[in-house]
């Protein structure tokens, strides 16, 4: 987001009540310092330079007050060494959890269904490359 959209984001919720704009504004920050920690991903970033976004990141959020904040902060730490693996190398498991998600997806697509095997194709058939439109067949 551009500086100036910045200014507006933070003076329209400034104008809203304190009980509102506030923990939306705090809320917003706490985002953007983790994803300023996970855009070092592939960048050959130092030790300190991630330490000192994660510390900000949990500084923000121990010092919000927000259960949501405290939870985010929670799941991060819990799933850090993770996390620091894809700064690092920049590799994640995405493709396999879209393909778990396709699999699950024509599972309950097909509940109820008595043949296993007929199920299986299914399944196969909704994962090929072909069939999420990498390959123009002809």
């Amino acid at each position: 987001m551009r500086a100036e959209h910045v200014d507006d984001l933070e003076a329209e919720l400034s104008a809203l009540p304190a009980r509102i704009g506030v923990p939306i504004l705090t809320a917003w920050n706490a985002k953007e310092d983790l994803l300023d920690l996970l855009a070092l991903a592939r960048t050959d970033p130092d030790r300190e330079r991630i330490a000192a976004l994660r510390y900000r990141f949990y500084r923000r959020c121990a010092n919000a007050d927000l259960p949501e904040l405290e939870r985010l902060a929670t799941t991060v730490q819990t799933w850090w060494p993770q996390i620091l693996a894809f700064i690092r190398t920049g590799i994640t498991n995405a493709g396999s959890e879209g393909t778990n998600r396709v699999i699950k997806t024509v599972a309950r697509d097909a509940y109820g269904f008595r043949n296993p095997v007929n199920q299986r194709l299914r399944t196969r058939c909704a994962t090929t490359r072909r069939t999420r439109g990498h390959l123009n067949p002809r």
